[in-house]
């Protein structure tokens, strides 16, 4: 392993911080990226790849002793992004992606879309554009995803008439109640056939391990009206949780065993994290019974307060403990290699511009 003392503020790499399925009828997966992609035409060897990283890491500012991975760079079919609004400018055409993901048209409470992003805005990519749709609530799901509120059909319709300027729909709907599942396949089934062949569909579903019953994101179930299924192989450790790894080595891999299972290899994208997290021991940030504040203050040897107009108040200062896991070339790189072993050869990441840039060097479109 070697190891270059470089620089980025470890609080910047801790950044705080998606996903595809459809009918593959062959024409879809051959359509070229070539435009879309920076692929050494030469085959540059792996020792001049790592020299040339190296020396991209020593000009940056690295908190920290910033790895190096070993060998070369590795070698994707397809790599799909998430780019989210408002942060269009982090995007670079010359990213090696073929596949954008737009994040993303987000339903209301009314069941319709406020705004729907235009594909226009990444007019000098050429590669699959795809629209991300969102949908933030279970009570909203029920009600997009019933039948008997009458906006299923809406819904779908106004999708249908979006992906005229994209090359698909990647939906994103991530809290189904368990009694709207079949509703779920059934709206999957009608946008498929809404949109007609010539237009991508694709999902992205949480990480699984094992099929679970009456799971509305049941690989299989959802695979026959699918494109792609983005695998979002992300979260392992969460904001309330204890701290770990957003996505630990271990864990994709048997993440990517399990889908390479169930799913057909062309159809599987597997999700990677470019984001990192912080969790603090304590937390003195909210709501109190009085017998809570009187605890505080004891064990923080408050002993007088003030009065404004009457009303107690007190101030303490207190040294707490940050833990934070993150995301940088050497391990990103790292999830990829062992990605190519399990048989995965599309990848795909959540989300531009929360990456390590030199990580963009590890990495090869085929």
């Amino acid at each position: 392993m070697k190891r270059s003392h470089c620089a980025i503020a470890l609080a910047a790499a801790c950044l705080a911080s998606s996903f595809s399925i459809a009918f593959a009828n062959g024409t879809k997966d051959t359509a070229a990226t070539e435009a879309a992609v920076s692929v050494d035409e030469k085959g540059e060897n792996t020792a001049v790849a790592s020299e040339e990283a190296e020396k991209k890491a020593e000009k940056g500012e690295f908190a920290y002793f910033h790895d190096i991975p070993e060998g070369g760079p590795v070698e994707f079919h397809e790599v799909w992004g998430y780019v989210m609004q408002n942060r269009e400018n982090e995007f670079k055409d010359d990213m090696k992606v073929t596949d954008l993901v737009y994040f993303s048209a987000d339903l209301n409470c009314y069941g319709e879309f406020d705004s729907i992003p235009k594909a226009s805005r990444f007019s000098s990519f050429k590669g699959r554009k795809h629209l991300s749709v969102t949908c933030q609530s279970r009570s909203l799901a029920h009600f997009v995803l019933d039948p008997q509120f009458g906006i299923t059909k809406k819904v779908i319709a106004t999708l249908t008439d979006a992906a005229k300027s994209y090359d698909g729909i990647n939906i994103d709907f991530e809290l189904i109640p368990a009694r709207d599942t079949q509703h779920f396949r059934n709206f999957v089934r009608d946008l498929r056939a809404s949109l007609g062949q010539e237009k991508w569909l694709t999902i992205a579903v949480p990480a699984r391990l094992k099929t679970i019953a009456d799971d509305a994101f049941n690989y299989e179930k959802l695979e026959p009206y699918v494109d792609r299924i983005f695998i979002m192989a992300y979260d392992e450790h969460w904001s309330t949780s204890k701290p770990g790894a957003i996505a630990s080595t271990d864990w994709c891999r048997r993440i990517a065993d399990y889908a390479m299972s169930v799913l057909p290899k062309k159809k599987v994208v597997m999700g990677l994290p470019f984001y990192g997290r912080t969790w603090q021991a304590e937390s003195y940030g909210q709501a109190w019974y009085f017998s809570g504040v009187n605890r505080i203050m004891g064990e923080n040897k408050v002993r007088e307060v003030q009065r404004e107009n009457g009303v107690p108040h007190f101030t303490f200062d207190k040294t707490i403990k940050v833990t934070g896991y993150f995301e940088d070339a050497y391990s990103t790189v790292e999830k990829c290699k062992q990605y190519k072993e399990a048989g995965c050869d599309r990848i795909g990441f959540w989300r531009i511009g929360q990456e390590d840039p030199s990580f963009w060097d590890w990495l090869r479109i085929k």
